[in-house]
């Protein structure tokens, strides 16, 4: 979970070819809401992500291109998840002329092809291929300021979730290599090293691997239920955060079962060091 939140305001131009527009949906996954970013120098720009179609973001996102006489050419979606794609009848509503892009597409949406450019006056985005919180997900790379637009792979504060471990450390790894500078976030603050938040996280994630294989060595060979192994590597966090750490700690054992490290018992729903492996 993430510390206490920084505040962000509704709006703010955060170079001088990235304004960030929240989403208006502040809340225990969100954080501070989903950030939306209005991408370019012109008056013609890019849009990424569109929030979940709250009432405050398309109030924001109007006073924003009234005030400079905006039109956004096209509209890149990260991923699937509501709160990233939930604005976007409200964006065609006010801009019926932008182009909605998104992995995966749905009716009425264009594809994005890993390595696919899209450039407006100021910004040129280089899509990015990188399942792990979702299987269509997509950072952006923007080769002016060699900076990404993670999407919710990394976050500006705590951890991201994800839905297979072994494919999100590979996007992970992958992801530390294609830039050097800021990391702009799907949720959070803009942070300043993004290349060095990657990498921590993927330390986080190896850390958490050996908590668990060292839990599975001290049972001597017994088998361990999930939550057994959440409540020693979580002992000093509220209960209330066991249930969710769970869900982690099961993804952890997965991988680790496809790697040969582990055993799973199905039937008492418990695991254990494969002590085959080690031979």
């Amino acid at each position: 979970m993430a510390a206490s939140l920084v505040p962000l305001p509704e709006i703010e131009k955060l170079s001088p070819r990235v304004v960030r527009i929240l989403g208006g949906n502040p809340g225990k996954f969100q954080l501070q809401g989903t950030n939306t970013y209005l991408l370019g120098t012109s008056p013609t720009r890019l849009l990424l992500d569109t929030g979940e179609g709250k009432p405050a973001w398309l109030a924001s996102l109007r006073s924003v291109l009234a005030a400079h006489d905006i039109t956004i050419s096209a509209a890149i979606l990260t991923h699937w998840h509501p709160d990233h794609v939930g604005g976007v009848a409200d964006l065609l509503s006010i801009s019926p002329a932008t182009k909605i892009y998104k992995n995966e597409p749905t009716e009425g949406q264009l594809d994005i092809a890993d390595g696919q450019v899209f450039q407006t006056e100021g910004a040129t985005l280089r899509a990015f291929h990188c399942p792990g919180h979702a299987t269509d997900h997509m950072a952006l790379v923007l080769a002016e300021e060699d900076a990404m637009f993670t999407g919710d792979n990394v976050l500006g504060q705590g951890t991201a979730v994800f839905e297979d471990l072994a494919t999100y450390m590979d996007s992970l790894h992958r992801m530390a290599a294609q830039f050097g500078g800021r990391a702009y976030p799907g949720h959070g603050p803009v942070i300043e090293d993004g290349k060095a938040k990657v990498l921590e996280y993927i330390k986080h994630r190896k850390e958490r691997e050996e908590q668990v294989l060292a839990v599975l060595e001290d049972a001597g060979g017994k088998g361990v239920t999930s939550m057994a192994i959440v409540k020693v590597i979580y002992k000093d966090y509220p209960e209330s955060l066991w249930q969710p750490a769970e869900r982690g700690v099961v993804q952890i054992l997965g991988k680790l079962e496809g790697e040969g490290k582990v055993v799973h018992d199905e039937g008492e729903d418990t695991w254990a060091i494969n002590r085959k492996a080690a031979l």
